[in-house]
C-alpha cells in the first residue's frame, strides 16, 4: 500500500474520531430499566394483573428514575401503582403510595383523587372531602373528583352540598348516568330529612318560648310580691294590702 493511501485512510479515521464518535455520545437514551419496568407494569394493569403490576411499579421506583423524571413517567408510576392498589382494595397502601408521590408532585389532581377514594373506602369521609378539594384546587373541572366528593358529602349527611357538587359534575359531563342517579338519590334524601328538621326546629322553638314565658311570668310575680312587701319608709312597718 502506497504512502498516500495510508495517509488517506488515517485521515478518514481521524474524521470519524472527530465527528462520528462524539455524535454517538450525545444520542439521547430513550429508555432505561426503570422505564421498561413501568411499561411492563402498564401492560399488566391493562390485563388486570394488578399484583404483578404493583411489583413492577416497585421495581421501576427502586431503579434509577432519572430518565423517567424527565417525562411524566415517574408521576404516572405513582398514579398507576395507587390505581392497582385500589383495585385490590389495599386502601392503606394507597395512601402510603400517594403520599410518597405527592412529595414530588404536590398538586397532581389524580393523586389527590386516589387518596380521597382510599380515605372514603376506609370510612374517613371528612378527610376524603379534604383530599377531593385539593384535587379540585388544581383542576376545578375534574368530574371524577367532583362526583367522588359528592359521595363523601352524602356519607356525612351534607345533602345540600352533595347536590351542588353532583350538579357541578354533570355540568362537565351531562351524559354521566351514574352521577345523575346519585344526584337524584341525594335530592330524595334531602327531601326526606326536611320534615324531621322542621319538627325538631318547631320543638326547639316551643321549648324556648315556654322557657321565656315562664321566666317573664316569674319575674312579674316576684316584682309584684316585692312591691306589696315593701316597708313603710316613715314607720318601718310593712304596708297593709288594701
Amino acid at each position: 500500500m502506497k504512502r498516500g493511501q495510508i495517509l488517506g485512510i488515517l485521515a478518514l479515521l481521524l474524521v470519524c474520531v472527530v465527528t462520528v464518535i462524539p455524535a454517538m455520545a450525545v444520542v439521547p437514551i430513550t429508555h432505561d430499566a426503570a422505564t421498561d419496568y413501568y411499561n411492563a407494569a402498564v401492560q399488566l394493569t391493562a390485563n388486570g394483573d394488578y399484583a404483578g403490576a404493583i411489583a413492577l411499579y416497585d421495581k421501576a421506583l427502586s431503579s434509577n428514575t432519572t430518565m423517567m423524571n424527565r417525562t411524566d413517567a415517574l408521576l404516572y408510576t405513582f398514579q398507576g401503582k395507587s390505581y392497582a392498589q385500589i383495585q385490590l382494595g389495599n386502601y392503606t397502601d394507597v395512601i402510603v403510595t400517594v403520599d410518597t408521590g405527592l412529595e414530588k408532585f404536590p398538586t397532581d389532581p389524580m393523586l389527590w383523587n386516589n387518596k380521597g377514594y382510599a380515605q372514603y373506602s376506609l370510612g374517613k369521609y371528612a378527610d376524603a372531602v379534604t383530599s377531593y378539594d385539593r384535587a379540585l384546587a388544581s383542576d376545578g373541572n375534574n368530574t371524577l373528583a367532583l362526583s367522588n366528593k359528592g359521595d363523601a358529602l352524602v356519607k356525612l349527611g351534607n345533602y345540600q352540598d352533595a347536590i351542588m357538587t353532583y350538579k357541578a359534575a354533570l355540568e362537565n359531563d351531562p351524559d354521566n348516568n351514574a352521577t345523575a342517579t346519585k344526584l337524584a338519590d341525594a335530592e330524595k334524601a334531602a327531601a326526606s330529612t326536611l320534615p324531621v328538621t322542621l319538627i325538631v326546629l318547631v320543638v326547639v322553638v316551643i321549648i324556648a318560648a315556654a322557657g321565656v314565658t315562664y321566666y317573664v311570668t316569674r319575674k312579674i310575680r316576684d316584682s309584684s310580691k316585692k312591691a306589696t312587701d315593701t316597708p313603710d319608709k316613715k314607720t318601718g312597718t310593712k304596708k297593709n294590702k288594701k
